[in-house]
């Protein structure tokens, strides 16, 4: 009977717990119409005895009785939570973690939904705390730029928060757990595909611009969330030269009639080693590096880092190589000719960076000009421009590949000329090279 009685009021509990997130689901649903996709995408379910509610990548799974003592203490927290899930999807917090420090990945993306949600000023979602949470944004978006996961969470990286802040913020942003986060693999909607959804809202969010739930917050957010991301792996063998490399072409050698004859005729082989086999190999190269003050010294050395990881991967570097490292303000202030891993080594243990003036990247195009007429180069394909983008560019079109590699978009920054490749990294990939140096 007792059993009967605890299945009961499980089922119960389900029920209720079933019929609080139907209403808030509807209840976001009318008032935020170009939500409706998502809103249909999302799965929500409940599962007892969890003690917590779960964000899981794709879906919300939410501990029922959790809900409904939620629920008591205030009628909002549960729409809150809904739409505090939603946008993770939206933005696709969950993909990204791969190349983050979990704890600051995961309060910035907290943070970050949590402020767009007060940005909306919609009443059904509003809960006693957020005049305090409210007051903390404000000082937050000023001191990292904006209230982007990204932003907030580059800003953690550099102004560490402590202790006291770190529970502050959970108190105030986490409504769900994490820790299923970076499933990639095992998701039925993928990143391309909330991709196309979060694209869709950012449409709609233009039809419906008179809505008053239309805050900058949310498209600040869906920009970063759809800005297109760049493989810098594949990027850099775009500049790799053909050349040789001594070493025996297995592929068209034949191991069988070459030692036939050496034991039939002594030191004759009947068929010799083709002793050179053609392999994409960078040989000469030019890394250039803004050196302006708003550069910061640890960015390029792991922009350095992660490039000089690229070019040693198996087949993609000569036994001898000729790459220049140029660095550069409005004048040239220091060329290191790198001939080998070693030397390469060595600059990225004990390179200094020179200058930091104002920017103009005109002297490097020059100054390369002047190293192909002395014979420096035998096939030059590239010329690879580290920079924040805020200098002079050269007009007349160099006889090589150039591409000016940047961090961030900045609309405001000068455009880069129509010949030249233009690519944005991001941030957290280069700070993933600084934690493997370290």
């Amino acid at each position: 009977m007792e059993i009967q009685n605890n299945a009961d009021r499980e089922q119960k509990i389900q029920q209720v717990a079933d019929q609080i997130l139907r209403l808030s689901h509807d209840g976001l649903l009318i008032h935020m119409r170009f939500l409706d996709v998502a809103l249909s995408k999302l799965p929500v379910t409940c599962r007892a005895g969890m003690g917590s509610h779960v964000f899981d990548g794709e879906g919300l799974v939410c501990d029922p009785l959790l809900l409904i003592r939620q629920y008591e203490k205030e009628k909002a927290l549960p729409a809150r939570l809904y739409l505090h899930a939603l946008l993770h999807a939206v933005f696709y917090h969950g993909f990204q973690t791969d190349k983050m420090n979990p704890e600051y990945w995961d309060m910035a993306t907290d943070i970050a939904v949590e402020a767009v949600i007060l940005d909306m000023g919609l009443h059904l979602t509003r809960l006693e705390d957020d005049g305090e949470l409210e007051n903390r944004l404000t000082l937050l978006k000023k001191q990292a730029g904006g209230l982007t996961a990204e932003k907030i969470y580059r800003h953690f990286r550099i102004e560490e928060p402590s202790i006291k802040d770190i529970a502050e913020w959970r108190r105030l942003c986490k409504r769900d757990e994490h820790s299923y986060w970076n499933r990639k693999e095992e998701l039925t909607l993928s990143q391309s595909e909330w991709r196309k959804i979060s694209e869709r809202i950012r449409a709609d969010l233009k039809s419906f611009s008179k809505d008053k739930n239309n805050g900058e917050g949310m498209t600040e957010n869906l920009e970063e969330a759809v800005r297109e991301r760049y493989d810098y792996t594949a990027f850099l063998r775009r500049f790799m030269a053909m050349g040789e490399a001594i070493r025996v072409n297995d592929e068209e050698f034949d191991h069988i009639f070459y030692t036939y004859g050496l034991a039939t005729y002594g030191n004759m082989p009947l068929v010799e080693p083709l002793e050179y086999q053609e392999s994409h190999k960078i040989k000469d190269f030019v890394i250039a590096i803004d050196t302006s003050a708003s550069c910061r010294g640890a960015t390029v050395q792991a922009f350095l880092r992660k490039t000089y990881n690229i070019m040693q991967e198996s087949e993609n570097f000569f036994s001898k190589i000729n790459v220049h490292i140029i660095q550069c303000d409005s004048q040239i202030q220091q060329d290191v000719k790198i001939t080998e891993r070693a030397e390469f080594d060595a600059f990225l243990q004990n390179g200094k960076l020179t200058g930091f003036g104002s920017t103009d990247f005109r002297p490097v195009f020059e100054y390369v000009d002047e190293l192909i007429r002395a014979g420096e180069f035998e096939d030059l394909k590239g010329l690879l421009y580290f920079t924040d983008g805020y200098g002079i560019y050269p007009e007349q079109m160099p006889p090589y590949d150039a591409a000016f590699v940047f961090l961030k978009e900045d609309d405001s920054a000068p455009k880069v000329p129509p010949w030249a490749i233009r690519i944005v990294l991001d941030e957290e990939e280069l700070e993933g090279e600084e934690r493997e140096a370290t």
